[in-house]
């Protein structure tokens, strides 16, 4: 059954390969109700920058992605070759002055982040007053934790008392977990630790769209114009959310 959901396109990828990012934009761009599930990931960053005019913002593991659409002046990175990108760099070593970015934001990418300790000091310097860090990011509760530990390729440790792990590959070395670690059950930590950073919003939503759409390895499971039912049955859903969500949008603020 795996085997018959799975895309075309995602099969025998190499998911560290140079050529993934391309094959998981075709994937994107090819699946209509996949497309809606980003744009209003893309609404939400949109939403949460920061209002200074002439911001800079750049986005970290651009990747399949395609928030350029939306947002054309945005800095567009990525840890490996990308002819769709427009720097090539690492997290851990951000190649900006202090005070230069108004933002920096991403998609599915912080849990991928092997040190992220060294990502958020770089990012602390980087950052000018009141800059934010906006993330959409896999998010752990009762319904989700056992859907990422058993029906998803990437690893999934909520248990995991370390903040980091092996640098295996740009998208093989992950914990799912993670920024539900750093940011909910480690929050008193985090926020001793970076006392520059506040926490400004979590939102929690999205308990079982992304899975209907099968994400960028699976076929999607419904027809597009099922998506906003599917987003209103979410919406009542609502009340139960820290049970059943899967992703968090996550703004941070620098002080």
């Amino acid at each position: 059954m795996k085997n018959f959901l799975k895309h075309p396109l995602a099969t025998n990828l190499n998911l560290d390969s140079q050529d993934a990012p391309s094959v998981h934009s075709q994937i994107i761009r090819s699946k209509p109700f996949l497309q809606k599930i980003y744009h209003e990931w893309y609404q939400s960053i949109l939403l949460n920058l920061p209002d200074q005019i002439g911001k800079k913002i750049l986005e970290l593991g651009s990747g399949g992605g395609y928030l350029k659409d939306f947002v054309p002046d945005i800095i567009t990175s990525d840890i490996q070759q990308n002819k769709n990108v427009d720097i090539i760099l690492d997290g851990r070593y951000l190649p900006f002055s202090a005070s230069s970015l108004d933002a920096i934001v991403m998609v599915d990418v912080f849990h991928h982040l092997p040190d992220v300790d060294k990502f958020l000091k770089e990012s602390i310097r980087c950052l000018a007053e009141k800059g934010r860090i906006i993330m959409i990011e896999p998010w752990i509760t009762a319904w989700s934790a056992g859907i990422y530990k058993h029906l998803h390729h990437e690893p999934c440790l909520p248990e995991s008392e370390r903040w980091d792990f092996p640098d295996t590959g740009p998208l093989s070395g992950a914990n799912l977990a993670l920024p539900w670690i750093v940011f909910k059950r480690d929050q008193n930590l985090f926020l001793d630790k970076y006392r520059s950073l506040k926490i400004k919003e979590i939102e929690t939503d999205w308990p079982f769209v992304y899975l209907l759409s099968g994400g960028v390895s699976m076929r999607t499971l419904v027809p597009e114009r099922s998506y906003p039912l599917c987003r209103r049955i979410e919406r009542l859903l609502s009340p139960g959310m820290k049970h059943l969500a899967m992703f968090a949008t996550i703004v941070l603020e620098k002080e």
